[in-house]
């Protein structure tokens, strides 16, 4: 999973737009923007123009309704959200764009390692398009780490980053990047093993899902102090549970991919150890490699599906609830639509048929 959330539940996305949502949003996604902006200016220092393409457009506040506004917070949705709660929590302004700008590098890096996992050719810097997607993805990686260092030399010279704390932020960073990085490497050669799933989402989905999006609390966990800290604390741990919640319902889409490569999946894991003897006796043929038809998971494990995407509602409202707590503005009545609004289309409609068949 990466920090690039995908919008498909039309009816989700309205409902979050009829209670406000994206409008309160629209001050953070401008501020995310100027972020992103920036960082494309950097890259004219850190890369030749032979490398480079013309960057794409950036909107403004006043677009947030338009298509490309509307394609622009999908993006950077999470990074958005983030931001605004470190706003809520008392963040000031010259900080909060620091903290947009490197969580934009973070997310690139992310994204262009998890390229390199999953064999994909996504990109957020705008780079000639050269042969070989894992070129790419190597190219992308070395550029978000130029263009993080530079993030934080401009807030090092602006007086919001004292100088000796850049180590310890960038060292922090690598140490949270390592330990996510140490679960993907084990599953490179797929395994057979398949734990109870409370072990899977303690060990790996709070990992893999969790400790991602916590990622973006790197450095406040470094520079901020007092009182803020303390939130700052909370908040982590409710962002961190909002990670494992999209990586919990990822499952439920990407099953078929992960019982392919013998990754870690919830719902296999529930299937294995608490599904139905019809639901196990159904999962061993594809397990066994057996060519998987459209709709199995709604037609043969909806009980198991059922309480996976349960458990993933669950951690959702949790999240949003302990950010109430923190005095964030977001209804934790709407997580659920969140939730909705943020898997891809199959995951609607397999959500849907799960939820119709409980």
């Amino acid at each position: 999973m990466t920090l690039s959330p995908v919008f498909r539940s039309a009816r989700a996305v309205q409902l979050l737009a009829d209670e406000g949502v994206w409008s309160r949003l629209a001050p953070d996604m401008e501020a995310q923007a100027r972020a992103v902006r920036a960082v494309y200016r950097d890259l004219e220092s850190v890369i030749g123009a032979e490398f480079r393409t013309e960057a794409p457009h950036v909107p403004s506040a006043a677009e947030v309704t338009t298509p490309e506004g509307l394609h622009f917070l999908q993006e950077y949705f999470f990074l958005i959200l983030f931001r605004s709660i470190f706003g809520s929590l008392g963040v000031p302004e010259e900080r909060l764009q620091a903290y947009s700008e490197l969580n934009f590098c973070i997310k690139g890096t992310i994204t262009a390692a998890d390229n390199l996992f999953d064999d994909q050719a996504k990109t957020l810097l705008p780079l000639v398009d050269h042969a070989g997607s894992r070129f790419m993805s190597i190219l992308q990686l070395m550029s978000f780490e130029r263009l993080q260092r530079t993030a934080l030399e401009r807030a090092v010279r602006q007086g919001v980053v004292p100088v000796e704390a850049t180590p310890e932020i960038q060292r922090t960073l690598i140490d949270r990047m390592a330990a996510i990085g140490v679960l993907e490497g084990s599953e490179e050669g797929g395994g057979e093993r398949v734990p109870e799933p409370d072990a899977m989402v303690e060990t790996v989905h709070r990992v893999r899902g969790g400790a991602l999006f916590a990622l973006a609390f790197a450095a406040p966990s470094v520079l901020e102090n007092g009182e803020i800290a303390e939130s700052m604390a909370g908040a982590e741990d409710a962002i961190a549970r909002l990670g494992t919640a999209f990586q919990i319902v990822d499952d439920l889409t990407d099953f078929e991919f992960d019982i392919g490569r013998r990754s870690h999946n919830l719902l296999v894991a529930q299937i294995r150890h608490a599904g139905t003897p019809e639901e196990r006796e159904a999962l061993e043929p594809f397990w066994a490699g057996g060519v998987m038809p459209e709709g199995v998971v709604e037609a043969r494990f909806a009980r198991s599906a059922r309480a996976v995407l349960e458990r993933g509602y669950a951690e959702a409202r949790a999240a949003f609830a302990r950010l109430a707590e923190l005095g964030h503005w977001f209804d934790p009545a709407l997580a659920d639509e969140v939730v909705h609004a943020i898997v891809g289309l199959e995951g609607v409609a397999r959500m849907e048929a799960i939820s119709a068949k409980s």
